[in-house]
C-alpha cells in the first residue's frame, strides 16, 4: 500500500492542494486532546475525492481518454471527476441522485460534466452509471470501490506524517472506505503505533456491518445530513483494508452531527458539509478512546447546501441550549404582553420571534397563547429563564 501511494502522490502532486493542517487551542481545550485539523475542504472542488479521481484519470489509457468516462456520485465525488477529466479534455458524464444538494449539481456542471440525473439514492445512480458504462462503451470512475482511488486518498495521510510531529492518532469519516483504507494503510506501514479511528453517521453504518458480518451487507437507504458518506454497502476492496488497518470504529447521530458543524464555523471560521464534520463530531460527543493523544481529524469536504446549512445551524442551536421556544398562558388585556417581555428581558434573553393565537390550543376565551422563540446562553440560562417565567405564575412549556 505505502508504495502505491507514494507514486500517487508523485502523480497528482502538481495538480492537488497541499491542504493545511492547523493546530486548533479551541478544540483542544474541548476534547481535553491535541487537536490538528486538516482542512481538505480547501480543494479546488471542496473535497478530498480530488486525490483518488485524479490518480485513477491520470492512469487512463488513451483509449480510454477518447471514449470518455462516467461516475457515479452524491456530490463531491462527481465534481473532482468533472474537474480534472475537464481539465484533460475528456468527456465526463457523472450520474447524481434526484436528490443531490443543488450546489453540488450546479458545481458539477460548472465544471464540465454532463450531469444526468436519475434514482432515489446513490445506488440507483451507480446502476445508471453502469449501465451506461457498458452502453457506450465508457470507463466507469468508482468513488471507493478502486485501488487507484485508494491509493490517491492515501496522499491525506502522506502529508499529516510530515505535518504533524509525533502524530499519534487519525480520526476519519468513512462511507464506502475508500478514503480511511488509503490514508490507515499509508499511516500503519509508516507508523505503525498511530491510531486510525473510523466515524460513521449512525444512520447508515455499512461498514461496521460489514465488519460484523466479515463481508460487504447492503443496508436498507436512509436520509442524513451525512449525505458524502451515506453509502448503503462498503466496498468488497476496501473492507479488507479496514480490517487490517484501522483500529476503531463508531458513530455519530445527526444532532451530534449538527453540533459539530456548528462548532467549526464558530470556533474554527471554517465550512464544513456533514461528512466532513463526522470526525470532529465522535470527539467532541466522546465516542472514540481516545484521551489526551496528538490528533489528526480529517474535514474532508465542504460542499453543504445554504439551505440545508441554515436549518442545521436552528438544530444546532437548539441542541447547544442557545435557542428555545416556550408557549405561554396570559391574559388577554393591555400589558399583559409587556410584564411578559420584562421578565425575559431581565433574565437577558432575547426574542426572536413571537407569535399571538387566541382561536387554538384551547384557550379560554379572554386569554391568548404566544409562541416565543428565544436566544439563550445555554441550558443552565433556559433552566434561570424557566424559573423566573414559574415564579412569575405565568403557566408555559417548552416547545420542542
Amino acid at each position: 500500500m505505502l508504495s502505491q501511494v507514494q507514486l500517487a502522490r508523485e502523480r497528482i502532486r502538481d495538480f492537488i492542494c497541499y491542504t493545511p493542517c492547523q493546530y486548533s487551542a479551541d478544540l483542544s481545550g474541548i476534547t481535553g486532546q491535541q487537536i490538528y485539523l486538516k482542512l481538505d475542504n480547501l480543494q479546488r472542488t471542496g473535497a478530498f475525492k480530488e486525490r483518488g479521481a485524479l490518480n485513477k484519470i491520470l492512469l487512463l489509457t488513451e483509449e480510454e481518454k477518447r471514449r470518455g468516462i462516467v461516475a457515479a456520485s452524491a456530490g463531491n465525488h462527481a465534481q473532482a471527476v468533472a474537474y480534472h477529466a475537464t481539465k484533460r479534455k475528456i468527456r465526463a458524464q457523472i450520474v447524481m441522485p434526484l436528490m443531490t444538494p443543488l450546489v453540488k449539481v450546479s458545481a458539477t456542471r460548472g465544471f464540465g460534466a454532463d450531469v444526468i440525473l436519475h434514482g432515489a439514492n446513490y445506488d440507483e445512480a451507480y446502476d445508471e452509471a453502469l449501465r451506461r458504462s457498458k452502453e457506450q462503451s465508457l470507463t466507469f470512475l468508482h468513488p471507493f470501490n478502486d485501488l487507484a482511488v485508494i491509493h490517491g486518498q492515501g496522499t491525506i495521510g502522506l502529508e499529516l506524517l510530515e505535518q504533524i510531529s509525533d502524530l499519534e492518532a487519525v480520526v476519519v469519516p468513512i462511507g464506502g472506505g475508500g478514503l480511511i483504507s488509503g490514508v490507515a494503510g499509508a499511516l500503519k506501514e509508516s507508523n505503525p503505533t498511530i491510531r486510525v479511528i473510523g466515524v460513521q453517521t449512525e444512520r447508515l453504518p455499512s461498514m461496521l456491518a460489514a465488519c460484523k458480518a466479515g463481508k460487504p451487507v447492503t443496508l436498507p437507504a436512509e436520509a442524513t445530513i451525512a449525505d458524502g458518506i451515506a453509502v448503503r454497502r462498503a466496498g468488497d476492496l476496501t473492507l479488507p483494508f479496514v480490517q487490517r488497518y484501522v483500529d476503531e470504529m463508531v458513530t455519530v447521530d445527526e444532532e451530534e452531527i449538527a453540533s459539530a458543524i456548528l462548532v467549526l464555523l464558530e470556533r474554527e471560521k471554517t465550512l464544513a458539509e456533514g461528512a466532513g464534520a463526522v470526525a470532529l463530531a465522535a470527539l467532541l460527543h466522546k465516542k472514540t478512546s481516545l484521551t489526551t493523544q496528538r490528533t489528526a481529524v480529517l474535514v474532508c469536504g465542504g460542499n453543504i447546501d445554504v439551505s440545508l446549512l441554515a436549518r442545521i445551524i436552528e438544530r444546532g442551536l437548539v441542541k447547544d441550549g442557545r435557542r428555545v421556544r416556550i408557549r405561554v398562558h396570559l391574559s388577554d388585556r393591555p400589558g399583559a404582553l409587556h410584564l411578559l417581555t420584562k421578565i425575559l428581558a431581565d433574565q437577558q434573553a432575547n426574542i426572536v420571534e413571537t407569535l399571538h393565537n387566541r382561536a387554538h390550543y384551547g384557550v379560554n376565551l379572554g386569554d391568548t397563547v404566544i409562541d416565543i422563540t428565544l436566544e439563550a446562553r445555554g441550558a443552565a440560562h433556559i433552566q434561570t429563564i424557566s424559573a423566573a417565567l414559574h415564579d412569575a405564575g405565568y403557566k408555559f412549556e417548552r416547545i420542542p
